[in-house]
């Protein structure tokens, strides 16, 4: 059921275009730009436009994210990969309303729960931290006696910890340097909240979207595509959280992919043979009638 909420609806453009240094002889190519539904979200419209023209394979992984492939057998100096969405989100705050039941805490520490999110409580290589990271999170916020005030208390600790730097990291850097960095993007900010979360045995996913700011400039992500967290709450469902902006997850976070970790969900990926390229990715994101 949707939750009670405006009902805002977007249209996404998004744009990676690639050009190589030299005519690439042939390429092949992943794709995962189709925006997910959900009981709070609805994708009305879908169109993917990839030059040189080229057929697509349509498929899911293994979490359900849609996933687009193909091959381009001629040269080619350029890869123009084009999507164009329509969604509907409606989302209203929610996670503070939230009671920590003891019904839910006994779910909550069954080794049943612990077994079917085994993927989600279990770090990677991008999210795993040290010891004495997780040491200096659980001294400024104390042990997770209650998961869902110590996911938003971990959220607040981020925010005010670590410093919004799009030069800072790159995006093989992983949770543990960004940690020692104090700063990166919303990919860092989310991997180091996955790995304390998972570290307490807190089921966590990584999410990839869109952010729609209009008139909230304070707002982080709205350039290229976002990131965030959602945590497993017994009998509530996945609820999600913001660490780049500190902010519950609403109405104007639209969903792409779920993972692990952006491994799982990186937009664009491929192979092929050539010499270098650059990468120049456009993002817009309108609100619509």
């Amino acid at each position: 059921m949707i939750r009670g909420g405006e009902n805002m609806k977007y249209r996404v453009k998004h744009t990676s275009i690639f050009q190589y240094e030299t005519p690439v002889e042939q390429s092949l190519n992943t794709v995962r730009l189709k925006l997910r539904n959900n009981e709070c979200q609805r994708l009305l419209s879908y169109h993917l436009k990839i030059s040189p023209n080229s057929m697509t394979k349509d498929y899911a992984d293994i979490w359900r994210n849609s996933i687009s492939s193909f091959y381009i057998p001629e040269k080619h100096d350029e890869l123009v990969i084009h999507s164009t969405s329509i969604v509907s989100v409606q989302r209203s705050p929610y996670l503070y309303q939230i009671e920590y039941s003891d019904e839910m805490k006994e779910i909550f520490h069954s080794s049943l729960f612990k077994e079917h999110y085994r993927p989600f409580i279990t770090n990677t290589a991008y999210t795993r931290l040290e010891e004495e990271q997780i040491a200096e999170v659980v001294e400024g916020i104390g042990q997770p006696i209650n998961p869902i005030q110590f996911a938003c208390e971990l959220m607040n600790f981020l925010y005010m910890n670590l410093t919004y730097d799009q030069t800072a990291t790159n995006v093989n850097t992983t949770a543990k340097e960004a940690f020692e960095l104090k700063a990166g993007v919303c990919q860092d900010f989310t991997h180091i909240m996955l790995g304390v979360l998972r570290h307490f045995n807190i089921p966590a996913r990584y999410i990839s979207g869109y952010l729609y700011v209009g008139e909230e400039d304070k707002l982080i992500g709205n350039t290229a595509t976002h990131a965030w967290i959602e945590i497993m709450l017994p009998g509530i469902g996945w609820v999600g959280l913001d660490p780049t902006n500190n902010v519950e997850v609403l109405e104007n976070h639209i969903i792409m992919c779920v993972g692990r970790d952006y491994q799982d969900v990186s937009p664009v990926e491929g192979v092929y043979h050539g010499g270098n390229h650059t990468l120049d990715v456009k993002v817009n994101v309108r609100k619509i009638d």
